[in-house]
Formats: C-alpha cells, sequence, structure tokens
C-alpha cells in the first residue's frame, strides 16, 4: 500500500489559514444567519417561521410525506422536527396521522389553510431576489454549497 503525506505549510500560510475570515465554515455560517434573518423578515406577512416555511415549501411540492421522507428531505432529525410540526398543526397549516398498520409512522399532509398559504408565499422569491447578487451567481453558488454537503455527508459516513 502506497503511503501519502500531507504536504506542511509555511508558518504564514497556517497563520492566513487560522484567520476567521478564511474560514469557509464562518462565510457559510455567517451567510446562513444573514439568510434566516432576510426570511425572518419577509415571512413577517405569512406568520411562519423559517424552518416552518421549509416544511411548507417540501408540502406544497408534494403533499401527503412521510415525516421520516420530511426529515430525510430537511436534513432534519425527528427530535427537531416533531415539535416542529405539532406548532404547524396547531397554527392550522397541516394535519398528522398514523399509519394504520405501523403506528411508527407519521403521515404528514396539508390543511387547506396550509394550501391558501402557498398564494401569500408566491411573492417571496422575487422579494428575497433583490436582497441577493444576480441569479446566475446564486445558482453558481447554490449548486457549488450542494458539493459542499454532498462532500461534507460523504466524508461524515466514512
Amino acid at each position: 500500500m502506497e503511503h501519502t503525506t500531507t504536504p506542511t505549510l509555511p508558518a504564514a500560510a497556517i497563520d492566513q489559514a487560522l484567520l476567521l475570515e478564511n474560514q469557509l465554515c464562518f462565510a457559510m455560517y455567517s451567510a446562513s444567519l444573514a439568510m434566516t434573518k432576510a426570511y425572518k423578515k419577509v415571512l413577517k406577512n405569512l406568520d411562519i417561521t423559517y424552518p416552518q416555511y421549509l416544511v411548507m415549501l417540501v408540502l406544497w411540492e408534494r403533499d401527503e410525506v412521510m415525516v421520516s421522507d420530511l426529515g430525510g428531505k430537511l436534513f432534519l432529525d425527528s427530535g427537531t422536527l416533531t415539535p416542529l410540526l405539532k406548532r404547524m398543526e396547531t397554527m392550522g397549516l397541516l394535519h398528522r396521522t398514523r399509519n394504520a398498520e405501523d403506528e411508527r409512522r407519521v403521515m404528514v399532509k396539508l390543511s387547506p389553510e396550509g394550501r391558501a398559504l402557498r398564494e401569500k408565499a408566491k411573492a417571496l422569491p422575487e422579494k428575497l431576489a433583490c436582497m441577493l447578487p444576480p441569479l446566475e451567481q446564486v445558482d453558481s453558488l447554490r449548486e457549488q454549497l450542494k458539493l459542499v454537503r454532498k462532500n461534507l455527508q460523504e466524508q461524515s459516513e466514512e
């Protein structure tokens, strides 16, 4: 088996690599915070939070989804997702029903109010687009971030 060694970086390069502003993780984290803050502002009219909006996006795309599938799509575990869904059910946006054959499986379905909310949400992409760089740059960044996420997930599974 061939052994490879990691090249040693000069001290100046290490110092530069350890600056906060040079960290990809910090750029992603701080951009995420800024994005969530921007969404909070535009979601005020819908009276939902950003995580609730993400759930609604999935349900508007495909109504009647298993909680496990919803969690997989949003990268959320059931401990985070269940309270979120309970709150949304209380708000009248969706219904949760247990599978008759397997009570561990829970189906989530939009209520009429949840479906109607989609019409109000149609203005959001345009409102957000005004706060972002040109569409081509946003599309490119989104694809790059998907690749970063995929690579990180693959590394964490090893």
